[in-house]
């Protein structure tokens, strides 16, 4: 780690939010405010925010990883990283750190970068291209994954590969719980396979669908976690009793990415169509069909607020120099 760096502060607390599906569906279709930030040449491929809210990350085709930073609402672009010589594919933020930030790169290198100094602060050259990455609820250690479904576990102290792990099943996200003791991965199978961590044994194989599983995100409280699959279903499952609680059908696309909100009230998906589906996580009801004009690949709640930032991929028969563009959609909660 950087030397003197500290653990961030503890934020105040969040705004209050709405528990009932009609105050949430009262919300979202109220007054809402949407931006759109800075063209690129090629597709967004990944963004995140950082633990505390305060800067949004994202990565491109481009090969380059630009920062915002979030002032009133407002993102307003601070840097641009340079380094990686192939797709910047996944990120992800230092959750105890947020001011550190990793990247995974079609190049085969993971890199790690702080925010302050603007600048790479290591690069670990791994064994495959690069397609995922998750770091580990206690900021320890980050877990890579490559098109060759091998997943690499890299200390963050020593900045080397602890352990790896070879599957003979096609890997697609991979996570951690929210608390840390088991591991979760999202397979071609449809599957979901969960194993204890850091041993590493397979605890139970979850049939979560019967077609591609791509996408999984854990809801920050601790009480769901949600699967998005190429049948272009989003299935809500209990975090604790690995049970599934509800699933919804209203994309036509395979579900390319999924978000819950800071509260976990809400669970957001994209894909190909033009719209952003967002459901009420407890029951899978839509509150919202965002509609957005351009498919979405990647997209994140806001940590904090109803905020969600999304990448949003211009057809092909647009302008290729207006290629993608960052965008946001958020709504007020009055104290």
């Amino acid at each position: 780690q950087p030397s003197g760096l500290q653990p961030s502060m503890s934020p105040p607390p969040p705004p209050p939010t709405v528990d009932s599906l009609a105050g949430l569906r009262a919300l979202l279709r109220g007054p809402s405010r949407s931006r759109e930030y800075n063209s690129y040449s090629g597709k967004i491929h990944t963004l995140k925010w950082s633990s505390d809210g305060s800067r949004l990350a994202t990565g491109s085709v481009d090969r380059v990883v630009n920062l915002f930073s979030l002032d009133s609402g407002r993102l307003s672009k601070d840097v641009t990283f340079k380094g990686h010589t192939g797709s910047v594919d996944q990120l992800c933020w230092n959750p105890r750190h947020p001011s550190l930030l990793a990247t995974a790169s079609s190049d085969k290198s993971l890199r790690l970068w702080d925010a302050r100094t603007q600048h790479s602060v290591a690069t670990l050259v791994l064994r495959g291209e690069n397609i995922n990455v998750t770091w580990s609820p206690n900021g320890e250690c980050i877990a890579v994954g490559n098109k060759e479904d091998l997943v690499s576990f890299v200390d963050v102290k020593t900045r080397k590969v602890a352990r790896e792990e070879q599957f003979k099943l096609e890997v697609n996200e991979v996570s951690w719980n929210c608390t840390g003791d088991a591991f979760f991965m999202t397979t071609g199978l449809g599957s979901v396979q969960v194993f204890s961590y850091p041993d590493m044994q397979l605890e139970t194989t979850l049939q979560a669908h019967p077609t591609n599983c791509i996408c999984l995100d854990f809801d920050r409280t601790g009480r769901y976690f949600a699967t998005g699959a190429a049948d272009a279903l989003v299935t809500i499952w209990s975090a604790t009793e690995l049970a599934p609680l509800a699933a919804s059908g209203r994309l036509e696309w395979p579900v390319r990415t999924i978000s819950f909100s800071h509260d976990g009230q809400l669970l957001a998906a994209g894909s190909e169509d033009h719209f952003i589906d967002i459901s009420h996580s407890a029951t899978g009801e839509q509150v919202l069909q965002h509609a957005t004009n351009n498919s979405s690949f990647t997209l994140a709640w806001h940590p904090r607020c109803y905020l969600l930032a999304y990448g949003a991929d211009r057809d092909k028969y647009h302008d290729a120099r207006d290629a993608a563009c960052v965008k946001t959609f958020s709504v007020a909660v009055e104290s």
